[in-house]
């Protein structure tokens, strides 16, 4: 398994150059407002549980929703968590209906111990998506068209540390992330019946290049030999982004007498909001999992082209279980991890229409399971897992002519969880 594992490592640093890692995820008319849709940071068991983390403490995956527990893992084991998800999506506002497919590799990480009480992690994942294309006919004089485009989305790379701080009981943890990407926000306006009118083009662009951090906590209370309570808390301080916007506006062609305007500006204002989270979670080793988490993010004193009136505070709670029949049966359907989950959440983006601000509610219900794999060992089955979630989100807004969302999410995590450090005797 070494020849595999740094084909892995090497893949790592090679996605890290990647400039477009958001494109292709989402048609949503709503990404043209803020950053887009902000991206689930949950991993392989808490995509499926409703997207938990915060109060998730386990060995066997990655869970940079909480850097803290990054100290579950074995002090022999390596871990590569790798997820790519494909999603069917429709869009209705009463009248006209429109539905698209997309997906996109998601992530990319790793997870290590460095001392028996300190471990790290290290891996790329998506902040935000934008991608989006609708139109509308105008007349005022004269008969045009207007069609809204845009594209990107951020990235972070991250290198987190966690440490075990008191009786393998209290973790402290800490990512710092490097936050990068663009995104594009493009009106097209044309004249189609007037030949005389120019066409227009307005692009406006955002680039981020910033240092982010979060951190974490986590504290296990042993109930029994077997059986654990793990309260977490994860805590995100705002910051004022380092961005650079720009304005392009193209009227007609430049060879018949049109023009072209450009503006760059580096000092307007672009933020990310103070958040908090808490969780919960109950774990019965090899048996069951069940667990809630609870996050808030203020939004509304954030800045966005040095405006702080257009964004709302989100609220978002998740529930969620796993199952395992019988963790030593030979039979793997009894072996594999059964996962159930929900979700509920607002959106921070809110759309202004005559004058008036409105937002809308998510409603998320999950279902997945991680299988077991043998990795060459017959001590290592069962700690390598393909992990298979499938979600269903429904997008509410406030308004009912408002445009309706539903998806439909299948996401494939493979989980590499091998024992380097162990030495192995014949």
């Amino acid at each position: 398994m070494l020849k595999i594992s740094r084909v892995v490592v090497i893949s790592i640093l090679i996605v890290t150059q990647l400039q477009v890692w958001a494109q292709n995820n989402t048609n949503s008319p709503y990404t043209r407002f803020g950053y887009g849709e902000i991206a689930d940071r949950s991993f392989a068991a808490g995509r499926a549980m409703g997207g938990l983390g915060i109060g998730l403490r386990s060995g066997k995956q990655v869970n940079p929703m909480n850097p803290a527990s990054y100290t579950a893992v074995d002090s022999m084991t390596f871990i590569f968590d790798m997820g790519v998800h494909v999603q069917r999506s429709w869009y209705t506002d009463g009248e006209n209906k429109q539905s698209n497919y997309n997906g996109n590799l998601e992530y990319l990480a790793m997870l290590f111990p460095i001392h028996k009480r300190i471990a790290m992690s290290a891996g790329i994942l998506p902040y935000s998506f934008v991608g989006y294309e609708f139109g509308e006919s105008v007349t005022e004089g004269a008969t045009y068209s207007n069609v809204f485009s845009g594209s990107g989305g951020l990235n972070e790379v991250y290198v987190g540390l966690s440490i075990d701080i008191w009786k393998k009981r209290l973790a402290l943890g800490a990512n710092v992330g490097y936050l990068f990407g663009k995104i594009d926000h493009q009106q097209t306006s044309s004249f189609p019946q007037e030949s005389s009118a120019w066409n227009s083009v307005n692009m406006q662009r955002v680039k981020v290049n910033d240092v982010k951090f979060d951190f974490g906590l986590q504290y296990t209370h042993p109930l029994s030999a077997t059986q654990k309570v793990v309260v977490g808390a994860v805590y995100s301080p705002a910051k004022q982004l380092n961005s650079t916007s720009y304005n392009i506006l193209q009227v007609g062609s430049t060879s018949s007498g049109g023009y072209i305007e450009s503006d760059t500006t580096s000092n307007q204002r672009f933020d990310l909001p103070n958040s908090v989270g808490l969780g919960v979670s109950y774990t019965k080793n090899n048996k069951l999992t069940v667990g809630a988490d609870v996050k808030y993010e203020d939004w509304s004193t954030t800045y966005f082209f040095d405006k702080n009136d257009s964004f709302d505070n989100r609220l978002r709670i998740a529930l969620g279980a796993e199952y395992i029949p019988n963790f030593q049966e030979r039979n793997i359907l009894k072996r594999s991890r059964y996962r159930a989950g929900a979700h509920y959440s607002n959106s921070y983006r809110q759309a202004t229409i005559q004058n008036t601000r409105y937002g809308f509610k998510e409603y998320g219900v999950s279902v997945g399971m991680g299988i077991p794999v043998r990795t060459g060992y017959p001590y290592d089955e069962n700690r390598s897992l393909i992990n298979i979630s499938l979600e269903y989100v429904k997008v509410q807004p406030e308004l009912r002519t408002m445009v309706k969302e539903q998806y439909l999410r299948l996401t494939l995590n493979l989980t590499f969880n091998e024992m380097w450090f162990l030495k192995r005797k014949i």
